[in-house]
């Protein structure tokens, strides 16, 4: 299985005989089902276009087998494109060479997709992947007519690209929905391009709301099992008050057609950045200048805090960021941001990317116990956050190791001899570990030589004895686990370890 971006590919599928329906076999409308989605299709259809794109491409002589003929330039997905390889092939000349043949020009890799129409002076929205790389692209409307489009902005991080056309009359458009409302059930369409067809409408419902596909910070996918195929890439996805919920941008298949599990941008999401590129040709994100992590029961356990695993553990506040300027802190929990509560940890980013730059906004975080609010002031999203800020070396103590009894680590100083032995950064500050015991519980959560303990129940570390007497403190409270700061060169994140009774310890 994969996650497929429904860019336009070659295919041939045989027309199925359609069955003519009769009393027995008519598909009877569920309750609340409308009788027919014709109305609404034939407002809606003019709005959504198709988008043909085309860029320089290498000679295909070099990909095919020596003496292979040319195949004539069938659109992509077309039928004649596997009719003409075939024929041409079954047509070949002995020995697969047509002397005194003149060299072919540099051909066009082409490719298509969809897109909609939000202003009827001629701004289109569709897919980021839909037109990258592209050097030429073409809109065809609904009444055939083609226009050379002008590219006005993208955003790779969204998958979302603007697009203009110099229409010369009005165009009919659609507007974006409320994506907030569409609830899984809800019924909706997916108007498009599958396969270089042309306008295409599928009906089906609202699968799932807030997949996340692993294809970028801001996943939040509505699910649908409406038929989206290769060629509806950026084509909307309707409710039934015929307002964009959604752009459909993947699908989940084996094969690369539809298996019934396609994903949409939010239109909430969308609408956002369509407005900056159209606007001003880029997207300016909140940027908050933190690194997280998931909050685990363990570590709800470790930091008391109520009702279970919820917010972003904050695992290092970035110096020159907002987060550490208005005082937030590692170990912190956000909880709310900006109003929004934020159930977990991938929640964040989208709100504060969503959040204007500039704007203060109040950020609810659990400390010491308790709920704690802070007025952070969001900056623009740099190219390339700063990844760490310098700090200052921990002066090097007695070069000797401890033994954490019950935990399976044994612990020692930085020093220059470990620094070496380690390959810690400069910067490195706390108490390394310097071995592991298998089938400890430091070796359950993948700590491992080389790794440095920053941090105990949210207190600074810097000897191994410092570390001994936070953990016999939390022995003492009955605490049965501790959550460690831990650095490695992967970066710092919070490690909730149980705490073992020592060996010789009463009970």
């Amino acid at each position: 299985m994969r996650f497929a971006p429904l860019l336009m590919v070659a295919a041939l599928a045989a027309p199925l005989a359609a069955l003519p329906a009769t009393p027995a076999t008519a598909q009877i409308p569920p309750p609340g089902a409308p009788m027919t989605f014709a109305p609404l299709a034939q407002r809606l259809l003019p709005a959504v276009v198709n988008i043909q794109t085309s860029q320089a491409a290498a000679q295909r002589q070099q990909q095919q087998r020596p003496g292979a003929p040319d195949v004539p330039q069938a659109p992509p997905g077309s039928p004649f494109e596997e009719f003409f390889r075939d024929f041409l092939e079954r047509n070949r000349p002995p020995g697969g060479q047509q002397p005194n043949r003149p060299q072919p020009p540099t051909r066009r890799g082409q490719s298509l997709g969809s897109g909609f129409i939000i202003d009827a002076s001629g701004i289109i929205v569709t897919n980021n992947h839909v037109i990258d790389g592209a050097d030429e692209i073409n809109v065809v409307l609904s009444d055939n007519t083609t226009l050379r489009a002008e590219l006005v902005g993208t955003d790779p991080r969204t998958d979302i690209a603007v697009l203009r056309v110099q229409p010369e009359r009005p165009l009919p458009f659609v507007s974006f929905g409320d994506s907030d409302t569409a609830l899984v059930g809800d019924w909706v369409l997916a108007i498009g391009n599958p396969f270089g067809l042309g306008g295409s409408v599928t009906a089906g419902i609202v699968s799932a709301r807030g997949r996340d596909i692993r294809q970028g910070p801001y996943d939040d996918f509505i699910q649908t099992d409406a038929a989206i195929n290769r060629g509806n890439s950026g084509g909307p996805l309707f409710n039934l008050a015929g307002e964009v919920v959604g752009i459909n941008t993947a699908i989940y298949s084996p094969s690369g057609g539809s298996i019934g599990i396609g994903f949409s941008i939010p239109a909430n999401l969308a609408r956002n950045i369509a407005a900056q590129l159209r606007d001003v040709g880029r997207v300016r994100r909140g940027w908050l200048g933190v690194n997280i992590q998931q909050v685990t029961d363990e570590i709800a356990e470790s930091l008391s805090l109520p009702n279970g695993a919820r917010g972003a553990l904050v695992a290092r506040a970035q110096e020159d960021g907002p987060a550490a300027a208005a005082g937030i802190q590692a170990g912190d929990v956000i909880l709310r941001f900006n109003g929004q509560e934020v159930r977990e940890m991938r929640t964040l980013p989208r709100i504060v990317a969503d959040t204007p730059v500039g704007r203060e906004a109040p950020v609810v975080v659990w400390r010491d116990g308790r709920e704690q609010t802070l007025n952070v002031t969001v900056r623009e999203l740099p190219s390339e956050a700063a990844q760490a800020g310098a700090t200052t070396p921990a002066p090097d103590a007695r070069p000797q190791t401890l033994e954490l009894a019950g935990l399976g680590l044994t612990i020692g100083p930085i020093t220059a001899e470990t620094r070496e032995r380690f390959s810690l950064r400069p910067e490195s500050r706390g108490v390394v570990i310097t071995e592991v015991s298998p089938g400890s519980p430091a070796a359950e959560r993948e700590l491992r030589p080389g790794d440095v303990i920053v941090e105990v129940q949210q207190e600074r570390v810097n000897s191994p004895a410092e570390v001994q007497a936070r953990l016999d403190a939390l022995r003492r409270q009955n605490r049965a686990t501790a959550l460690l700061l831990i650095e490695s060169a992967q970066g710092q994140r919070w490690v909730p370890l149980r705490l073992a009774a020592p060996r010789g310890s009463p009970g």
